[in-house]
Formats: structure tokens, C-alpha cells, sequence
């Protein structure tokens, strides 16, 4: 039986100003039930209230809320305020009067892949990329666990290819993706016998400012060589593509809970 997404949710994802997060915090939102709260989150303040204007252009009827934060600071005292915040603004709703909570773990960076794994010992910066990419993602989810502690949740971790098997050059985001993908395994075991459902689903690579990066700076010549090609050949994914096949898994629900599921699959 299919996930029925037209409920009155609350539904926050982080990394909503651009990519795949802009893609799928609009076409999530034309799923969902009026009155519903719709709560985006990234760094760059004018890039979410862009998302914001394409998503009230479509449904007049949801609220959406903008807040512009620094995931390399961000604390759990961070993530409690904004969740209060939104629940304020919009005349003090209750917890009890939405049917799902729903948050989707999209924010991440790529790191440095110029450098091989022997070559990467700054714990400095280490310290940064998994506080912005685990640590920070950690704590939003405890905060968004306690302020909707007995409603149905659905929790979307966005993940990698990279966090299964190792790609050469990708040695903070191979890493990062695993130690966060076993974090929400974990979380899907703790809350098996509950209504939460877990998915770590890994979007393939897309035609994103991310992969971009990449296929610039690798050192990682195969890698570089099949993004070049995939971009040439015009054969990447796109954003509405992944997010398309997003939305499939969810409403047919044929998986495990902490499953990983890959674009490709």
C-alpha cells in the first residue's frame, strides 16, 4: 500500500535554496494537504525565498517559512528555535493538529577532491565538513524528534552511491555520506516498531552546481571523464528526473524501513 502524501504535514528540508532540495521542496508541496507548514532551510537567504515564491505561486493555500543558516555553526539550540518559531507564525498550531511530520536531510557539501585520502590530515577542517554534514544533520533531526514526538514521521536522508563504495578524490564526502547513512539505519532499527519510516535514498549524479565542482577539481580522472561525457552527451539527471522517481519510491512504500535505495535501482 502506497504513502498517501495529501496530509496535513509539516514538512521541513534543508538545503532548499538550489539542486535537487529547490526541485523537491516544490513538487513535494503540491502533494500536500492545505494548511500544511512547509519550512525550507539553507545559507542562502535570497535563494530560499526564491523557492518560497515558486512554491505560494502553485499552492496559496500551505505556509512557507525561510530561515538562512550556517550548518558548520548550527547547534541544537538552533534547530529548537526554528521549529518553535515556524509552530508561532503560524498562529500557534498545535503538534496534534498535523496527521505526518516530514523532514528531508538534503544539505551537504563535497569537500576536497583535489587532494587524496593520504593527503587530507587538517583535523581543522575535518572538524568543519562533518559538522556541517553529520553533526548538524544529527542535531536538526534530535530537535524535530522531540517537538513531534508521537506524530507519524517520515525522515528522508538524501545519499550517495558515494556512502556504499569508495570513488578516489571523494574521501570527506565518501566518508561523511557512509557515517550519516548508518546513523539513520540506526534510526530506522530504534524505530521500527513505531510510525516513523526511514529512506536513505541516493539520487544519482545530477547536472548540479556539486558535480560541477567535482568534474573541475577532481584529481580522480575517471570520475572527471564520465561527467564530462555525461554532460556532453546530455545523459546526466535532472533535478525534476531524481526527484520524479523521489516521489515514486515514497508513494508505492516498497521498501524497508532504513533502506538505501538508489536512483538506478
Amino acid at each position: 500500500m502506497g504513502l498517501d502524501l495529501a496530509k496535513k504535514t509539516y514538512f521541513l528540508i534543508t538545503g532548499a535554496s538550489r539542486g535537487i532540495g529547490k526541485c523537491m521542496a516544490i513538487e513535494v508541496s503540491k502533494k500536500l494537504k492545505t494548511d500544511s507548514i512547509i519550512v525550507l532551510m539553507a545559507r542562502d537567504a535570497v535563494a530560499l525565498e526564491k523557492t518560497k515564491s515558486e512554491i505560494q505561486t502553485k499552492r496559496s493555500d500551505v505556509t512557507v517559512l525561510t530561515y538562512s543558516v550556517d550548518l558548520s555553526k548550527a547547534k541544537a539550540e538552533q534547530f529548537q528555535e526554528i521549529l518553535c518559531d515556524s509552530l508561532k507564525k503560524c498562529n500557534n498550531t498545535k503538534v496534534g493538529d498535523f496527521e505526518r511530520a516530514f523532514v528531508i536531510h538534503n544539505a551537504g557539501t563535497v569537500g576536497d577532491v583535489s587532494k587524496s585520502a593520504k593527503d587530507v590530515v587538517d583535523t581543522s577542517v575535518w572538524l568543519d565538513y562533518y559538522h556541517t554534514n553529520v553533526f548538524s544533520t544529527i542535531a536538526l533531526n534530535g530537535e524535530f524528534f522531540k517537538v513531534f514526538p508521537s506524530t507519524p514521521k517520515l525522515v528522508i536522508n538524501i545519499t550517495s552511491l558515494c556512502g556504499v563504495e569508495p570513488f578516489a578524490s571523494m574521501s570527506y564526502y565518501c566518508s561523511g555520506k557512509a557515517a550519516r547513512e548508518m546513523f539513520f539505519k540506526v534510526l530506522a532499527v530504534e524505530e521500527q516498531n513505531t510510525d516513523t519510516l526511514v529512506l536513505n535514498y541516493a539520487p544519482g549524479p545530477i547536472d548540479t552546481d556539486m558535480t560541477v565542482l567535482i568534474q573541475k577539481e577532481t584529481i580522480n580522472t575517471e570520475l572527471h571523464d564520465l561527467f564530462k561525457n555525461q554532460r556532453e552527451t546530455k545523459t546526466m539527471l535532472t533535478a525534476d528526473q531524481t526527484t520524479a522517481k523521489f516521489i515514486h519510491i515514497l508513494e508505492e512504500v516498497d521498501f524497508k524501513s532504513g533502506a538505501h535505495i538508489d536512483y538506478f535501482d
